[in-house]
């Protein structure tokens, strides 16, 4: 290995755990802002970790356009923060990116995704999940709820 990768390398290696205690550092303060409804702030402190792929950041965003907080209230850009979250794995993203397939918010209604989120989620503890999924089983043909099954077997988490 020649000297400048080297170098390199122990550069990325030595500031990677001090990347992570500045994002930590960054979700924090928002998180902290969110809770004293200080949702400009936490908007600040989100956004930038959240384009940077932080899937909880992700979720945050997602939850403060689903409800209007400190953001005009956005079903589509609720629903896409919260479907990079659930793309990587993020439980409470993948409860809720169901409960919007299940119902039509922000996304063109679809019970088969609906399910196969829901069906995510509950197989990692989700327990709104649990009932999201038996509710939107009602409404599915067999044929539509082994299409979801399949799906949900055969995703595999991205990203961060």
């Amino acid at each position: 290995m020649n000297k400048r990768l080297l170098t390199y390398f122990y550069i990325v290696v030595g500031l990677g755990p001090m990347l992570a205690s500045t994002a930590w550092a960054d979700f924090q303060t928002g998180a902290d802002a969110y809770e004293r409804g200080d949702y400009e702030t936490a908007l600040k402190e989100f956004r930038p970790l959240a384009e940077q792929g932080y899937a909880s950041a992700q979720y945050n965003l997602g939850v403060m356009y689903d409800n209007g907080l400190g953001v005009p209230q956005d079903y589509r850009e609720a629903a896409k923060w919260y479907r990079f979250a659930a793309e990587q794995g993020k439980v409470k993203a993948q409860s809720n990116l169901a409960s919007m397939y299940h119902f039509g918010q922000g996304v063109l209604k679809d019970d088969v995704l609906a399910h196969k989120w829901a069906d995510l989620a509950a197989s990692q503890g989700g327990e709104d999940a649990v009932k999201i999924r038996d509710a939107v089983a009602t409404s599915m043909t067999p044929q539509q709820i082994a299409v979801a099954q399949r799906l949900a077997r055969e995703w595999k988490p991205k990203g961060k």
